[in-house]
């Protein structure tokens, strides 16, 4: 297990150096220009050029060979690129060209925000999901198999950003049960200490705060967790089909054993190896695809950051944000791997 996971995690630096190579190739390709966006169309050149100098736009994007003759062979890596990985490699993702704001700094501000919102959507997803399919596997070709497919094949096809709009006039507007945007009201006071707001509610013991953020919380999670959800519930079905078919479930159930534990026992436990899977990727894809829910609901994470510095053409945001995404979405793949040794004792890691 323990060479497995040194060889996994020394794997993760040759991805993330595509990344970020690729990211900063793509990022450069963004049409507009920095100082322009920051200074605005009526800057004089002098100061557009001299705000492009100081934020090292002026250099080369990968290699610097008009610094060759000062400098020698250095002078070859005083380029953008370079300067980036320099700064990377020590930990410094940068600065965002308009606050100046650490990149790092924001990225610990925001990050759980939308960590937090992917767990919960995940949690709706997982929590309505293997119910469902399992209920869909044990009922096969009746009206409520058919039924949960059917809300199954509705999730994947619903656009996330439609469905949010939905949910803020109907719960938020018509209805008035839930906020319809932000993750805490204007009025309540919660010191944070995670920035998961639903943990620091319940460190502070502060059970107002923690209504409130929950509340906040239902219409985007639900919103981000139906994609996953109808996933799961397809994966669910037709993992615990396959597994109801196999010998020793049958001889279970020639033993006399009562059906709930057959299922729990036998057969869901057997069939949770490829929904771990699905969850795994799901995740991931929730971290890093959350833009149009966090912009619809103005959920003040990672997704939306981005989206915003994209507009902004702020480099420094665009590629801090996205290969951290990166980093965690890895992360959690070899969790998961890892995770299959646990759920199948059979599955040994070499």
């Amino acid at each position: 297990m323990t060479t497995y996971l040194v060889r996994r995690v020394l794997g993760l630096i040759p991805v993330l150096f595509g990344v970020s190579l690729l990211l900063f190739t793509i990022t450069r390709l963004i049409p507009g220009d920095p100082a322009v966006a920051l200074l605005g169309q009526r800057a004089s050149p002098a100061a557009l050029a001299q705000l492009r100098e100081d934020l090292g736009l002026t250099k080369p994007v990968w290699i610097n060979f008009a610094a060759v003759p000062e400098r020698g062979l250095a002078g070859l890596f005083d380029a953008q690129y370079p300067n980036y990985m320099a700064g990377l490699l020590s930990g410094d993702l940068g600065r965002s060209i308009f606050s100046r704001i650490p990149v790092v700094q924001s990225l610990v501000q925001r990050f759980p925000a939308t960590f937090e919102l992917s767990l919960f959507a995940m949690i709706f997803a997982l929590g309505v999901g293997i119910p469902a399919g399992v209920w869909a596997a044990l009922n096969r070709g009746r009206p409520a198999d058919t039924a949960v497919m059917a809300v199954a094949v509705s999730g994947v096809s619903l656009p996330v950003f439609w469905l949010a709009i939905i949910f803020i006039y109907l719960f938020a507007v018509v209805l008035g049960w839930l906020p319809p945007s932000g993750r805490l009201s204007v009025g309540v006071q919660l010191e944070p200490i995670t920035n998961l707001y639903v943990l620091d509610a319940i460190l502070r013991g502060n059970w107002v705060a923690l209504r409130d953020v929950v509340s906040h919380l239902v219409l985007p999670a639900v919103a981000l967790g139906t994609i996953p959800l109808a996933i799961v519930v397809r994966m669910t079905r037709s993992a615990m089909l396959e597994v109801l078919s196999q010998d020793y479930v049958r001889t279970a159930r020639s033993k006399g054993l009562d059906e709930r534990i057959v299922v729990r026992k036998h057969a869901l436990r057997n069939a949770l190896l490829p929904v771990v899977t699905v969850v795994g990727l799901s995740f991931g894809t929730l971290l890093s695809g959350a833009i149009l829910t966090e912009t619809v609901f103005s959920w003040p994470g990672i997704g939306r950051w981005v989206y915003d510095a994209i507009s902004a053409r702020d480099y420094p945001i665009i590629q801090g944000g996205v290969l951290f995404v990166a980093f965690v979405v890895a992360v959690i793949n070899l969790l998961v791997d890892l995770l299959y040794a646990v759920i199948d004792p059979r599955i040994q890691y070499a």
